[in-house]
């Protein structure tokens, strides 16, 4: 079988119906820039403040039967809560005021290890979060007021 002409070429034309045409809406556009807009991420000022309140402070966490108790323990470091009503979550980190310090040893054991419940999880970090508050405050009011 032998074609007699050949084929002709035309140009590509949008379907009317396609199913990406929402992709290319203008109001759509606009709502998720205003949404951007309305989102406050925090600075790296802001976030370098509440960091170093941590600086030289004992372990908040005290997990019973893990934390080593040293109040003079170099390994302290900022621990952000997991839970998802501080902004947690799986691939996210919490703001910088929801964290407080923890030793490297109750830190593992907060974020990465089998042992704890989601309820251990929880109450340990909302205790640690109520020790930690008042110290920050009084650290944060100190640094506000040299300034």
């Amino acid at each position: 079988m032998k074609r007699g002409a050949p084929m002709k070429r035309t140009g590509f034309k949008r379907k009317s119906g396609s199913p990406f045409s929402s992709l290319a809406n203008r109001g759509t556009a606009l709502r998720r820039a205003a949404m951007k807009r309305r989102m406050h991420k925090p600075t790296v000022e802001e976030g370098a403040l509440y960091l170093a309140a941590c600086r030289g402070e004992p372990c908040y966490l005290l997990i019973p039967g893990v934390c080593r108790l040293d109040p003079h323990d170099k390994t302290v470091v900022p621990c952000h809560s997991n839970l998802l009503e501080h902004g947690g979550g799986m691939g996210l980190k919490a703001h910088h005021q929801f964290t407080f310090p923890g030793c490297d040893v109750c830190h593992f054991w907060l974020d990465q290890s089998r042992i704890p419940t989601k309820q251990q999880r929880r109450a340990a970090t909302h205790a640690a979060l109520a020790r930690w508050r008042p110290v920050r405050a009084r650290k944060m009011a100190a640094v506000e007021g040299a300034q």
